[in-house]
Parts: C-alpha cells; sequence; structure tokens
C-alpha cells in the first residue's frame, strides 16, 4: 500500500476527512507534495487539532510510519520532477 493510502486511511478512522483527501492528493507526501516540508505541516495540523487520534496519529507520523518507502523514493527519482531536481542539483554543485 502506498504511503500516502496508509496515512488516508488513518485519518479517515480518526474521522479527519478532509486531511484523509488531502492525503490521498500527496499534500503530506514527501516526495509528491506541493510543501517544501510536508512531514512539519502532517504534525503542526494534527498537532492543532489535538484529538487523542489526531496525536496517537501524530505519534505514528513522528516514529516514521509514513514515511515514504524506497519504491516511492526510487519512482519520484526517474520521475520528470525527480530528474529536474537532481539537474538543478548538479548544477549548483559545479
Amino acid at each position: 500500500m502506498h504511503t500516502t493510502e496508509k496515512l488516508a486511511v488513518e485519518l479517515e478512522k480518526a474521522g479527519l476527512l478532509s486531511m484523509a483527501k488531502k492525503a490521498r492528493e500527496g499534500y503530506y507526501h514527501d516526495f509528491l507534495s506541493p510543501l517544501p516540508a510536508p512531514c512539519l505541516q502532517l504534525e503542526d495540523d494534527l498537532r492543532k487539532i489535538g484529538t487523542p487520534e489526531a496525536l496517537a496519529i501524530r505519534s505514528k507520523h513522528l516514529n516514521g510510519e509514513f514515511d515514504a518507502t524506497k519504491e516511492e523514493s526510487d519512482a519520484w527519482a526517474k520521475s520528470p520532477d525527480g530528474q529536474a531536481a537532481f539537474a538543478e542539483l548538479s548544477k549548483r554543485g559545479h
């Protein structure tokens, strides 16, 4: 199961449906998010909600349970976005 789905399922169980929708769209994902630090956004959103269920998911998040997998990392590296990022980094290194 993709980590976007894994997180979304947990958020749905907690009744956090709008966050679950965002999770499925990649908003909180290490490589798919438009955010510079999606992991910090997820932590902040869950902390602000503050329910026991949200804080339990926050704890799982802080323990890395929703981090992108090696396979997801490899897929991103091969994608146009990943290739563009590597090209930009290699330009900066010279």
